[in-house]
């Protein structure tokens, strides 16, 4: 009988076995590369956020002097500031309302209905979000110079419209094409009117796309600058009062209301996801 002598290396089991530190960075290397990416994008707003308690000796709001809330106590300091902002949030409101109310419209038309320049409309719709928004600019200042219209608020708005309109489009046609019409079908059958189905069942359910495609077009009008150049002539909103200040020198002020914008985003986003969560809730319950 003959006997097989084996021999324990011993480092031939820590060998197979892989390494733990290993396993554990495989493990959550996904979300270490998601909060590193986080971040980066949000360094910039701290960055805005430090400096808006800065004091700084001359016009310039780059390099850290001493700790101030005399720009918090007194955020319209600078003149022009808030009346800029206030054009802004005005421009943004009403941009966000036309797009919206037409964008929906478009993409219920375009996912429910067929016509013969469809594929035409889809192609007409998708071009302003794929070609550079200088273009379009350039486009439109030479539509309002060609028909005689005076730059000013009114030609900022179509403008702002016709950008944010195609972002309406594509987020409201997506959920509304993967609506199950079945839902509207059993409305029916329950003797609900076109109107009640639209309302009860329809509208409830696009919803999240509408209010998608309306929070992204307020923030794309409000943060909007080579458009709104081209054809704001002498009118003068807050991203164009940043540009221009940082030529003269940026005042803190400017940190400040960057500062509250993104705190006021934060928030919405919370309210938002702590809404979700309550529902979830609730449907589980």
């Amino acid at each position: 009988m003959a006997v097989h002598e084996t021999t324990n290396a011993p480092g031939t089991a820590a060998a197979r076995t892989p390494n733990r530190g290993l396993r554990w960075l495989r493990r959550h290397i996904v979300a270490m590369a998601g909060l590193a990416t986080l971040g980066y994008l949000i360094l910039p707003n701290i960055v805005v956020m430090v400096f808006s308690f800065n004091k700084p000796n001359g016009r310039f709001n780059y390099q850290w002097q001493r700790f101030s809330t005399d720009a918090w106590s007194d955020p319209c300091g600078v003149a022009d500031l808030c009346g800029s902002l206030g054009l802004s949030l005005q421009l943004a409101l009403w941009a966000t309302i036309g797009a919206t109310v037409l964008g929906t419209m478009i993409a219920f038309a375009l996912a429910r209905y067929r016509f013969r320049a469809r594929a035409g409309v889809n192609t007409l719709i998708f071009l302003p979000m794929a070609m550079p928004e200088v273009v379009m600019a350039a486009s439109l200042a030479t539509l309002f110079l060609n028909m005689g219209i005076q730059f000013g608020f009114w030609t900022i708005l179509i403008a702002h419209i016709m950008f944010c309109l195609s972002f309406v489009v594509t987020a409201v046609k997506a959920r509304v094409m993967s609506m199950d019409p079945r839902l509207e079908q059993a409305a029916q059958d329950l003797y609900a009117s076109p109107v009640q189905t639209f309302l009860r069942v329809t509208l409830p359910i696009a919803a999240p796309g509408i209010a998608a495609g309306a929070l992204l077009s307020f923030a794309l009008s409000f943060d909007d600058f080579i458009i709104t150049n081209f054809n704001a002539g002498s009118t003068v909103t807050f991203p164009m009062f940043v540009w221009g200040s940082a030529q003269r020198g940026t005042p803190v002020q400017i940190n400040v209301i960057g500062t509250a914008m993104f705190l006021v985003a934060v928030l919405c986003v919370l309210a938002g996801q702590l809404a979700g969560n309550r529902r979830k809730r609730s449907k589980r319950s």
